[in-house]
């Protein structure tokens, strides 16, 4: 059973925090459900937006963990491509869909925005 705890996120905290600052993002942790750990990055000098393939409303955008690689490009790809293993750190799957069993550690989500507030590009800068 999936399982996230208060304990488990204030590690992976400083990690992920210091990837935010290095991307110029400004974002936050939370739990939801106590199962999913989830990145809800507000602002940043990188414009998400305009990275993303396939953007539906052009505010918000919720990222597939899974696919991500084939819906973002330059500067934000290359954040996910931090990011997102550092928010598995200690995570284990164990699942066979063929079976219909699943076993994760946890779940994790991001977040360019919420769907009330969208995610805001203060300037484009480039990424060393």
């Amino acid at each position: 059973m999936a399982y996230m705890s208060q304990e488990r996120k204030k590690e992976l905290a400083p990690a992920i925090k210091a990837i935010l600052k290095k991307y110029g993002f400004k974002g936050s942790l939370s739990i939801r459900h106590h199962s999913t750990l989830v990145l809800t990055i507000q602002s940043g000098i990188i414009d998400a937006i305009a990275d993303c393939l396939n953007v539906d409303n052009g505010t918000y955008i919720d990222v597939n963990h899974y696919h991500y690689e084939r819906h973002f490009t330059g500067d934000t790809l290359k954040f996910l491509k931090e990011v997102i293993p550092a928010m598995m750190v200690g995570n284990h799957d164990n699942s066979d869909i063929y079976t219909d069993y699943f076993d994760v550690g946890w779940y994790i989500d991001v977040q360019f925005g919420k769907w009330d507030t969208g995610y805001q590009c203060k300037k484009e800068l480039e990424i060393a």
